[in-house]
C-alpha cells in the first residue's frame, strides 16, 4: 500500500496533496478526469473503461496511484511491470500494455512501465503530474526495479510538422528550443530520452510518434 502527504502551493496558500492507491470506489471520478484531460482529437476509444481500471487494481495495485486535493481526486498515474529487453526496444502502446488492460503484467519484470498519466485541467498548476511521477520513482526503489519507462506523446508536433521531421522536432524540444506539453514535462520530471518510436499509438497530434523515455534507479 502506498500513501504520501505533501503540501503544495496554490492561490497564495498551501494545500495538502495525498497520493494513494486508487480503488474501485474512485472509478467514476477517474473516468471523468480522463474525459476532461484528453479532449478531441484524442481518440475516445483510448480513454479508460471500468474493466481496465478493475484490472489495474487487481493485477498490480502498486502501480495504480491517484492524488487527492481536499478530498477530491485531481489526477492519476497507472503502470505495470514488464521485463524490458533493450535489444528489442521498439513496441507499441497497445502491445506493451495489453491495450490498457495490463493482462501481460509480469510480477518478475525489471521495469515499471507507465501506461497513463492524467491531471484535471483545473489542477495543472500544482505540478501534480510531477508529484505522481516521483511516486513511481519511489515505487521503483521500493521494488528494487531497474527503471521507469514509457512512451511520451508529442502533441506539439502538429504545429511544426510542416517544417520539421519528428526527429528534428524531438531534438529541438530536448535542447529547449521548442516546448512540448508532454515531452518538456517528462524532461522536467527527470526522464531521459532514448529513441523515437513510430506508430506507437493512434494520435493525430503526434503523427502517431512517441519518444521513449526512462528514469533509472540510481541505486542499481
Amino acid at each position: 500500500m502506498y500513501i504520501k502527504e505533501q503540501y503544495l502551493y496554490m492561490k497564495n496558500q498551501n494545500v495538502k496533496a495525498v497520493v494513494r492507491n486508487y480503488e474501485q470506489k474512485d472509478f467514476a471520478e477517474l473516468l471523468s478526469i480522463q474525459k476532461d484531460s484528453f479532449p478531441p482529437p484524442f481518440p475516445p476509444e483510448l480513454l479508460w473503461n471500468e474493466k481496465q481500471l478493475l484490472n489495474h487494481i487487481t493485477l498490480f495495485p502498486d502501480g495504480a496511484l491517484c492524488v487527492e486535493i481536499d478530498g477530491v481526486i485531481a489526477g492519476s498515474i497507472t503502470s505495470l511491470l514488464v521485463n524490458y529487453d533493450q535489444e528489442l526496444p521498439k513496441h507499441t502502446w497497445e502491445e506493451i500494455t495489453s491495450n490498457g488492460y495490463i493482462t501481460n503484467h509480469d510480477k518478475y519484470g525489471n521495469t515499471l512501465y507507465v501506461v497513463d498519466i492524467c491531471i484535471r485541467p483545473s489542477h495543472r498548476k500544482l505540478n501534480l503530474g510531477k508529484l505522481l511521477m516521483q511516486s513511481l520513482y519511489e515505487t521503483v526503489i521500493h521494488l528494487n526495479l531497474q527503471r521507469v519507462l514509457g512512451g511520451g506523446r508529442m502533441p506539439g508536433f502538429s504545429k511544426h510538422s510542416h517544417g520539421l521531421t519528428p526527429e528534428e522536432y524531438a531534438d529541438k524540444v530536448i535542447s529547449g528550443k521548442l516546448y512540448d506539453p508532454v515531452i518538456s514535462f517528462l524532461l522536467r520530471c527527470g526522464r531521459n530520452p532514448l529513441m523515437l518510436i513510430p506508430n506507437y499509438i493512434e494520435d493525430e497530434e503526434s503523427s502517431n510518434y512517441a519518444l521513449l523515455m526512462e528514469w533509472r534507479n540510481p541505486f542499481l
